[in-house]
């Protein structure tokens, strides 16, 4: 487990949009589709097996831990505060990287400690993203790529972040290798969560994680695929070249 930058339980203070003091449960979603699929398809969830021994007069106490739970990668909650965007010189310099986590039971000890995307306040972004690649478009894993987004009302926002989440770190996509991280952005005009991916050219992959993100979440309406190179000079004129 490797701690980037900071402490976390400051920033969680310091951003209040994190609770320090909650205590480290693991939490099991039972809409998660994708849970069991990192929990090796067991109907529980992470936990510490403790056996007493008593014998004789003295009792004894062997607390047994059970193997944690590895991911294929290890991932990277980062942070965009909207205050600190404000005085930023350059897009970007405000991101914080968070905590890195590679494992089941840490992601678990992370994400129940985060206030819900309801709490968040506009202008907020959290991402992500796979250990050692940047959440930017000049990140040189990210610079050819480009992204699905899908829009979604606060009613539906936390389930869909967490099962996003969960397909992601448990590399639950077929093109897996394609892609870099998700990105939830909280916005007045509507919150949204984004799949970066590395090769945007690369069509056939594109099409396949879009396709596999929408029946993960039930997501019937349109989506599109952006070029990051099309909204780094378009800007909010940027089209999808994509869409399923």
């Amino acid at each position: 487990m490797a701690v980037e930058s900071f402490s976390l339980p400051a920033i969680m203070a310091e951003e209040e949009n994190l609770d320090p003091n909650t205590p480290n449960l693991i939490r099991i979603e039972k809409h998660v589709p994708a849970i069991k699929a990192i929990c090796g398809g067991g109907d529980e969830g992470p936990s510490k097996e403790k056996k007493i021994m008593c014998g004789g007069e003295k009792s004894k106490s062997n607390t047994a831990i059970k193997p944690w739970h590895s991911f294929q990668n290890s991932w990277t909650f980062w942070f965009d505060n909207p205050s600190s965007k404000s005085n930023q010189t350059t897009w970007g310099s405000s991101l914080r990287s968070l905590y890195t986590f590679a494992t089941i039971e840490e992601f678990w000890s992370l994400y129940n400690n985060m206030h819900p995307p309801t709490k968040w306040v506009h202008g907020a972004d959290l991402y992500c993203f796979k250990h050692k690649i940047g959440p930017k478009w000049e990140d040189p894993v990210c610079a050819d790529g480009g992204k699905w987004t899908m829009m979604f009302p606060k009613a539906t926002l936390e389930s869909s972040w967490l099962n996003t989440l969960l397909a992601l770190v448990g590399e639950q996509f077929e093109k897996g290798d394609e892609i870099c991280g998700a990105v939830l952005n909280f916005r007045t005009r509507g919150d949204k969560i984004s799949i970066w991916t590395k090769n945007a050219a690369n069509e056939k992959a594109q099409i396949n994680i879009g396709k596999q993100w929408k029946e993960l979440l039930g997501y019937t309406e349109t989506i599109g695929f952006i070029f990051h190179e099309d909204a780094k000079t378009l800007d909010r004129t940027a089209k999808p070249r994509y869409t399923v």
